[in-house]
């Protein structure tokens, strides 16, 4: 029996740490997700995107878009991320044309002890043409989600946002090549008023994915616009949630590399950050996307600051953990760079590359904690052989620690010293000594108790 005991423990354990992803950008690193939606419940952030998989023949369109569910995931620290799994999928929803393959970008939100999610999805062919919007509700931000019956009767398009007033009025948002607000009642089920086209936004070009918030009696509608050829992520601001708005700049520049975008924008601990999507685990198909946080300013005048993407994120990052240090907050001009570890599995991330005695890479807000640190771990791979050293703060700082690296084209693990511990949280920056080419996948600071 005690056996057995502690054959299920090991089990539990098992699988919570296989649903918990540590992580730097992207934030979901076992599988594809896009159109995040961020929220703050109690003490946690929950992440309610959209999850794209690979269509194939009879599954799905192949080359387009293609999702049937949606997980959800959340996080106390913007670095520890906890996968609860699927909350809703096309088959268990009864209006949902359950071959279409189309569960796009959803929100979230809480009101009297419920939490409503929003959805869209195309129509049952009975039931008519397009996209429509549904509601699940749940008891707990994880769910389950159980699914209304029906759509919400007069609204038509994609990309759900909801916002609820100080004054406890609920706004619906949705995208229908323009973008369209209305009033929903109290049940947050029905609307309480028509929709109508959001009035000062771009007269050209498609736009979708709204995400509106308020700050300081400044009500901010942010949302992806083809001002070109890709979306660029635009915000404008109203004293009104129903509008008109006008705009006033840009939060993120279009890529070049994956024509779509979709963010949300909260408040956590003070800081305000950007979650948004790229094409980082498919950077030759833009129709699987991985989602991404950066931290998010505003001006003294109230305007926003324009993000640009980071591969380190946000979140603190433990030295005895392993550091992705491929990940990084700023490189050198020459002799580094990234690749993935392996082309055909994407998901086992990427590693980065030294070979001039010049390079250097930096990886910000490691947490050294307050016992000491005294060995290196690094999982290495160098045709030279050499020698990594850890330098703290800056490529110019002191060096805290060294390991040797021997001359093999196989990976391993590999261990060093470190001579000067720091207690707190440190940059870290890692170069070559001498002329050597390693590649690095991570490396970790372990304490001894």
């Amino acid at each position: 029996m005690k056996k057995r005991r502690q054959f299920l423990i090991f089990i539990v354990l098992v699988l919570f740490f296989a649903g918990n992803l540590s992580a730097q950008n992207p934030i979901i690193r076992d599988q594809f997700s896009a159109d995040p939606t961020a929220r703050v419940f109690g003490n946690r952030i929950y992440l309610y995107p959209s999850h794209d998989i690979i269509a194939k023949p009879g599954h799905g369109r192949v080359g387009w878009f293609c999702m049937e569910d949606y997980h959800v995931f959340s996080s106390a620290n913007l670095t520890d991320w906890h996968d609860n799994g699927i909350v809703l999928s096309q088959y268990n929803v009864p209006w949902v044309d359950s071959t279409s393959y189309s569960m796009w970008a959803p929100d979230c939100i809480f009101r009297n002890g419920k939490y409503y999610f929003y959805f869209p999805a195309q129509l049952k062919p009975s039931l008519g043409k397009g996209f429509g919007i549904g509601v699940a509700v749940a008891d707990k931000p994880n769910g389950p989600f159980v699914p209304q019956a029906k759509p919400i009767t007069g609204v038509h398009g994609i990309d759900p946002n909801v916002f609820i007033d100080k004054d406890g009025q609920a706004y619906l948002y949705f995208a229908q090549g323009n973008i369209y607000v209305a009033k929903l009642k109290s049940n947050m089920l029905e609307l309480a008023s028509e929709p109508k086209i959001v009035q000062g936004l771009p007269d050209k070009g498609l736009k979708e994915g709204p995400f509106l918030f308020e700050r300081k009696g400044t009500y901010y509608l942010t949302y992806p616009h083809v001002a070109d050829k890709t979306e660029q992520l635009e915000y404008a601001i109203s004293n009104n949630p129903m509008g008109p708005f006008k705009v006033i700049g840009l939060l993120m520049d279009a890529s070049k590399d994956c024509w779509t975008n979709h963010q949300s924008i909260i408040k956590y601990n003070g800081q305000w950050y950007l979650f948004y999507h790229h094409n980082d685990y498919s950077p030759h198909f833009d129709k699987a996307r991985s989602v991404r946080a950066d931290s998010l300013f505003f001006n003294n005048d109230g305007t926003i600051r324009k993000v640009i993407p980071t591969f380190r994120g946000v979140g603190i990052t433990k030295a005895s953990g392993k550091i992705q240090i491929d990940r990084y907050s700023a490189i050198s001009n020459e002799g580094a760079s990234i690749a993935f570890l392996d082309n055909a599995d994407t998901f086992k991330g990427w590693e980065l590359t030294l070979n001039t005695s010049h390079a250097w890479v930096q990886y910000n807000s490691v947490d050294f904690g307050n016992k000491r640190l005294k060995t290196i771990q690094a999982r290495v791979r160098s045709i030279t052989g050499g020698e990594i050293e850890i330098h703290l703060n800056s490529v110019n700082g002191p060096v805290i620690g060294r390991a040797e690296i021997p001359q093999t084209d196989s990976w391993q693990v590999v261990e060093g010293n470190i001579y000067k511990f720091e207690s707190g949280i440190h940059n870290i920056v890692i170069t070559p000594k001498g002329n050597t080419k390693v590649d690095v996948d991570w490396i970790s600071l372990n304490k001894i108790l």
